[in-house]
């Protein structure tokens, strides 16, 4: 019976792990430019208005992207230094778990100890099958783009689930997550030369 318990409180943590999963972060910029310039930047309307995503998503990452620009000493300008513009991707994701163990239904005229006593009863068994799950893994690119130039001077994109939750704190923390473990990528740090 410890094995049985033992078994599902190891399966509840790693589906709990896989729900709970981070931001993968990567991040490309333009190796010529000088980030230490640009002191001010603006929304680029344009193609914000493009992104695929609700108004009001739109505006809770315009307001985290605020948040983290201000933090690092940032000034929102109407004649900005970078010109900043967002867009998504999303797409479903299937999970297969192959799994050894499960619950499953007995039947038979034997006594089996774990459906208390003999005929048909529910119990733990082994063989069951396969869990599938879906989840949505969106993809948030937030472009830093030279605004004297009109050229894409760095790009981040954080990719992770999106959990499709009613409650609105969670959705607000979520994308606070996404647009925070992007902009640690920004500015780049130039590369220290090795001797």
């Amino acid at each position: 019976m410890k094995n049985v318990k033992l078994l599902t409180l190891v399966a509840l943590a790693a589906t709990f792990m896989v729900s709970c999963s981070s931001v993968r972060v990567v991040s490309d910029y333009d190796t010529q430019t000088n980030f230490g310039e640009y002191q001010t930047y603006a929304f680029y309307k344009t193609g914000i208005d493009k992104a695929q995503i609700s108004d009001l998503d739109k505006k809770r990452i315009l307001k985290a992207i605020e948040t983290e620009m201000t933090s690092r000493g940032f000034a929102k300008s109407q004649k900005p230094d970078v010109l900043i513009s967002i867009f998504t991707k999303e797409r479903e994701r299937v999970d297969v778990y192959n799994n050894n163990f499960g619950w499953g239904g007995a039947w038979g005229g034997f006594y089996n100890p774990w459906v208390w006593g003999p005929g048909w009863g529910w119990g733990w068994g082994g063989g069951f099958g396969n869990n599938v799950s879906t989840r949505t893994e969106g993809s948030l690119y937030i472009d830093v783009i030279d605004a004297n130039k009109k050229e894409l001077v760095w790009q981040g994109r954080g990719v992770g689930t999106l959990n499709n939750t009613k409650n609105i704190e969670k959705k607000e923390e979520r994308i606070r997550a996404f647009v925070s473990h992007i902009l640690k990528e920004y500015p780049p740090m130039p590369a220290v030369a090795s001797n």
